[in-house]
């Protein structure tokens, strides 16, 4: 049995609670499972810490913890990232947290941030050059913030020189269960993952981006063509016919609109036939032809593919994960 692997989680005011305790609790699992598989002592030794002396987590929950002390991984939760907080602002009074994290990668120690713990990460100057993740829903935010980083919005788990970033939320689980693969072996994380009921073969967050819910960009006009497309979304596309309506020749019509929003009006409407051939999936009893056949294609395998490109899954294993029940 190798050295149990010191695994801190840095609480701070506001953090998710519960992603402070779910490392903790899945760590522990694996530990118990460890040990009904012949392990000769506890693989992970837990602990949360904090460079402040009390602690408040989401919801106003007192969360006990240690002073910072020396850990091998260090673990950074994320917090609730609504429209009306000042992030600059936010940041800032987590300037200890910060520091903290900093002083503990300068040692070649492992940082991992969950979901917009990434943030903290790149103030802390972690995720310079490096590759990262968050939430589908703030990729976006991120890259833009710290533009030395390349973001990976379709990824659950990024490792990039020892910094670690994960999507949102319940990734922390696919952190957790990878950190177990590697710390006890394949067949520890496989059984923790099913006594604790948790998705181990999860490979994207793709699935589960909503692109309705994303911050809408461009000017009035790119709005404009963009209603346009979505109530002609059962036709076949037609440039000419988009760029008549505008008074515009197609020319000037892919100028304006790339100059909006950096794509292209077909790329805009194939992500809205991906996104109701999803709904479609989740909420209907429709076959795959007959959900083409609603969304504007006239070839189930090439919008087979679209989909998988889009989603990173295929159109049967997403309504075998996403189904609701149908009256």
């Amino acid at each position: 049995m190798t050295e149990a692997l010191r695994v801190g989680v840095l609480a701070y005011p506001d953090c998710f609670a519960s992603e402070v305790f779910g490392v903790v609790d899945l760590l522990t699992m694996a530990s118990h499972v460890s040990a009904a598989q012949g392990g000769t002592r506890a693989p992970f030794e837990t602990s949360v810490i904090s460079p402040r002396r009390r602690v408040l987590a989401s919801g106003d929950v007192p969360i006990g913890i240690r002073p910072v002390h020396e850990v091998d991984v260090l673990v950074v939760p994320g917090f609730a990232l609504v429209p009306s907080l000042d992030l600059d602002d936010r940041l800032r009074n987590l300037r200890p947290e910060v520091a903290a994290m900093r002083a503990h990668a300068e040692t070649g120690r492992a940082v991992v941030s969950i979901c917009v713990g990434a943030f903290l990460a790149g103030e802390a100057g972690l995720l310079d050059a490096r590759r990262a993740t968050t939430s589908w829903l703030f990729a976006d935010l991120l890259a833009r913030r710290f533009p030395r980083t390349t973001v990976t919005p379709e990824a659950l788990v990024v490792n990039d020189g020892g910094v670690t970033t994960t999507a949102g939320f319940t990734a922390m689980y696919d952190f957790v269960l990878d950190l177990v693969g590697r710390h006890c072996g394949p067949s520890v994380a496989r059984h923790t993952a099913r006594v604790a009921l948790v998705d181990d073969a999860r490979v994207s967050q793709a699935p589960y981006v909503d692109s309705a819910m994303l911050p809408s960009t461009g000017s009035a006009f790119s709005a404009q063509v963009e209603r346009w497309l979505t109530r002609q979304l059962a036709d076949p596309y037609d440039l000419a016919s988009l760029a008549a309506a505008f008074g515009t020749s197609t020319r000037t019509m892919l100028r304006r609109y790339k100059a909006d929003t950096g794509s292209t009006p077909l790329a805009y409407l194939q992500r809205v036939r991906v996104r109701r051939a999803q709904h479609l999936l989740e909420h209907s009893d429709r076959t795959w032809q007959e959900v083409v056949r609603d969304v504007g294609y006239r070839d189930p395998a090439a919008f087979s593919r679209l989909f998988v490109r889009h989603v990173g899954v295929s159109p049967g294993d997403y309504r075998a994960g996403f189904r609701r029940s149908v009256a």
